[in-house]
């Protein structure tokens, strides 16, 4: 029962390039971990101050992520609001992956987000957004129904327990809620969607684009938002996804796939990913993910059997390749320390964590450990930051039950105090196959 020695580097490949990961939070660490090990050189820049010793001991981190993009080869941006700054330094010739304008808009602004799902053909659901909460609440009076409060914009991971779905039918829960929270919301949240409520199964699907067409296979991923067991509590970033790799399906293509053309105009190369809900009735898009998602990019990263610092190339470099991915199915799970809830002032609680060892049962044992907020100080991982997020654990399978058990299996190798994690990621599955193999959403035949 130790702390575990830094991971040795993967045999250098024939020509290493220069990546610069570029993060407003500390988000896409274990990616670019992953590409370092490959034997590519890696610097990181991360905006936020909260996050300064996440990833140290793993990777070397740089002040200005501006003054390094003459020495790297690519440069790779995990979040939206880089948009703007990576058009530029597509049109200067440097291999991008990452936002553009227009995709950074479809995630942050949500009304546009739908307007143009419904332009270029895909069915959405009736939603109106606000600026003003006294709007709203006499919108929701003068028109009860069930809705979902979205907030707009780009929400850090922090504030995602603000959407709320109404339970009553009438919605006056949610009049409730917004009525007592208009004054301290208007500042958190001054633009926001209530979108109409509506039943059935939650499912993303998603897809890596090179700037100009989709990489096949596709992914399709069922998210766990809420942060405990039996989706009870409030809304997290997220707690665990299972997902599989499928030939383009009907779900693709009456969603995503009518997007080629405005994501090819934008000149996007990165992943990109709608959320829906779907039933009998017909398919409903929630919400767009124009980047990485957090934690499907290291959940992906199992599934991958290509190198991904090769996979971010060919598509910053708008190459088109077949993704090597493994068959059956593949499960992550989010490991938290109760940091996670504190308050933004209350730095005894992230104190009483920071620096904690993470240690295993079996040091030797690490496959499907990918790290968050943690740090390598000389070889044994440590508590970084204050999110409380700390690591995303995988595993694989030919059936979701197999890539449960593998998952749990090696979260048993885990200690750290205190620590928590769902434990029905992926249980849904069974019953919700069943629904979408009868709506016929999965089926690739046409």
């Amino acid at each position: 029962m130790n702390g575990i020695p830094q991971t040795g580097a993967a045999p250098a490949p024939e020509q290493k390039k220069k990546f610069l990961f570029v993060s407003l939070e500390s988000l896409s660490g274990d990616l670019a971990w992953q590409v370092l090990k490959e034997g590519n050189e890696v610097k990181a820049y991360i905006k936020a101050k909260s996050d300064a010793d996440v990833y140290d001991g793993f990777l070397t981190k740089v002040e200005s992520w501006e003054e390094h993009t003459d020495w790297a080869d690519i440069v790779v941006f995990d979040d939206v609001e880089f948009g703007p700054a990576a058009d530029r330094l597509r049109k200067k010739g440097k291999l991008v992956v990452g936002g553009t304008k227009y995709t950074d808009e479809l995630e942050m602004d949500r009304e546009f987000g739908q307007t143009e799902l419904k332009k270029y053909g895909v069915n959405i659901l009736p939603h109106w957004q606000f600026s003003n909460y006294d709007e709203a609440v006499d919108f929701i009076k003068n028109n009860p129904d069930r809705y979902v409060f979205k907030p707009s914009g780009n929400t850090p991971s922090g504030g995602k327990g603000l959407l709320f779905i109404a339970n009553e039918e009438d919605g006056k829960d949610l009049l409730a809620l917004l009525e007592q929270n208009k004054t301290l919301w208007q500042k958190k949240n001054p633009v926001f969607q209530l979108q109409k409520y509506i039943s059935g199964v939650e499912i993303a699907v998603g897809a890596f684009f090179n700037g100009k067409d989709f990489i096949y296979p596709i992914n399709v991923n069922f998210e766990h938002k809420r942060i405990f067991p039996g989706d009870i509590g409030p809304m997290s970033g997220e707690m665990g996804t299972l997902m599989f790799w499928s030939g383009p399906n009907r779900l693709f293509k009456q969603t995503l796939e009518k997007m080629r053309q405005p994501l090819a105009e934008s000149g996007y190369a990165g992943y990109v990913d709608i959320n829906c809900i779907v039933n009998g009735k017909g398919i409903y898009p929630l919400e767009w993910t124009c980047r990485f998602g957090f934690p499907t990019i290291q959940i992906q990263e199992e599934g991958i059997v290509m190198p991904m610092g090769e996979m971010l190339l060919k598509l910053a470099a708008g190459e088109q390749f077949e993704l090597k991915t493994k068959k059956g199915f593949q499960i992550g799970v989010r490991i938290l320390v109760p940091t996670y809830f504190a308050k933004e002032k209350d730095t005894m609680t992230v104190e009483t964590y920071r620096d904690l060892p993470i240690l295993f049962k079996r040091p030797a044992g690490l496959e499907g450990i990918h790290i968050e907020d943690i740090k390598s100080d000389n070889g044994v991982w440590r508590i970084a930051g204050s999110s409380g997020v700390l690591l995303v654990v995988t595993g694989s399978g030919s059936t979701v039950a197999e890539a449960r058990r593998q998952a749990y299996f090696r979260i048993q190798n885990v200690m750290i105090p205190s620590m928590f994690y769902r434990v029905d990621i992926g249980l849904r599955w069974g019953e919700d196959s069943d629904k979408l193999q009868t709506w016929g959403y999965l089926d690739t035949s046409n």
